[in-house]
Order: C-alpha cells, then sequence, then structure tokens
C-alpha cells in the first residue's frame, strides 16, 4: 500500500496522455527509485514552466514567452502563415522543419456536435493578421477529420476577399488522421503537396 501522498502522485499522472494506471505506477516507482537523478529535476522543470508558462498573444502557441520563440525568429518567411488546430499540431510540423514561415493556432475545430462555433476559436485573430497585410499565403494545415475539412472549409470561406495564396495540405494524409501522430515523412509529403483550395 502506497501512502496517500504517492497514490495521488500516481493518480495525477494516470490522467496524463497515454498513461494508464499501471504505466503511471511504473514512472512513480522510477521517480522514488531515482529520486536525485529523476524526481528533483521532474520538479523543478515542473516548477520553472509553471511559473513562465504563457501563451502567445500573436499566434496561440504555447510557450515561457510572449510573443513566443517562432513568433520572434527573425529566420522565418512572415509572409508565409500555417493555420492548425491545436498546439501539438503546431509543434508536430515544426518539428518536422519543413515549413519556414509563422503559424496560427485556432485553439479546437468546427464541431456542430460538440457545440463549437466560430467565436469559439481564433478565427477573427486570424482574419486580423491577414488583413494587416504583409502574408502572401495561408496554408489550412486541419486535420483530415469530417470537422478539420470543415474548418478549412469555413477559413477559405472567409479569407477568400484577401489577396494571400489560400492552400492546404495533400490530401495524403490518413483520413481521421491527426498531425501530432504523424510520422515526419508523411508531414513532408504532405507539406510539399499542399494545393491551392478550391
Amino acid at each position: 500500500m502506497a501512502s496517500p501522498e504517492i497514490d495521488a502522485l500516481t493518480q495525477a499522472l494516470a490522467r496524463l496522455p497515454g498513461l494508464g494506471p499501471r504505466s503511471a505506477r511504473r514512472a512513480v516507482l522510477h521517480l522514488l527509485k531515482k529520486r536525485e537523478a529523476a524526481l528533483t529535476p521532474l520538479i523543478r522543470a515542473l516548477e520553472r514552466v509553471n511559473e513562465r508558462l504563457a501563451v502567445c498573444a500573436t499566434c496561440g502557441n504555447v510557450d515561457t514567452s510572449d510573443p513566443c520563440a517562432i513568433c520572434v525568429d527573425s529566420r522565418r518567411d512572415s509572409k508565409l502563415l500555417c493555420v492548425v488546430e491545436e498546439v501539438s499540431d503546431l509543434w508536430a510540423l515544426d518539428r518536422s522543419r519543413l515549413f519556414p514561415g509563422r503559424f496560427h493556432v485556432l485553439g479546437g475545430r468546427l464541431s456542430a456536435l460538440e457545440g463549437v462555433r466560430p467565436e469559439d476559436l481564433t478565427v477573427d485573430r486570424l482574419i486580423g493578421r491577414v488583413a494587416a497585410g504583409g502574408i502572401d499565403e495561408v496554408v489550412l494545415a486541419m486535420n483530415a477529420t469530417l470537422e478539420g475539412q470543415t474548418t478549412a472549409h469555413y477559413l477559405a470561406e472567409r479569407l477568400e476577399t484577401f489577396p494571400v495564396r489560400l492552400t492546404q495540405l495533400a490530401h495524403g494524409l490518413p483520413v481521421g488522421g491527426e498531425l501530432d501522430y504523424l510520422d515526419e515523412g508523411t508531414l513532408a509529403q504532405a507539406l510539399r503537396a499542399r494545393r491551392p483550395v478550391s
């Protein structure tokens, strides 16, 4: 039997994506066994992130500064803007190192079943960024789900009056697939084969 504190730690870890109760118990045992090498550095890292955590007011990325490191990177092409549903999608695309531009995180996708409407997302902020000028191409990098494609279609309609090239990721992505779970080769091909939104 574990103490209430250790049990609470196990339960907190079990709520993380990809960890169930059994994996959480193994992680806790490892942390306790390697206290100085694993537990203490983890606690410090969590405290530092908790103290400095910020949501970028420009793009919606999660970072320890506002604006985020991507938005202040002068090497990025400010004329290219990639629109994604979630921060995890931004991180997946950025990890591939194949998109040289900036990003915009919607904070979700349109869903009639879940009651997610355009005003629940950062659509107006996206329109404002495009309306301000300086953007030549907007890449709609929505997940290949029904809701993702509905969101892409809605954004295409909202952006069609602006003098920007609208493209979307190629449909070589698996139907029902999410960007965060795709390998870099699949992401690379999807970015290279992006096409205009009709």
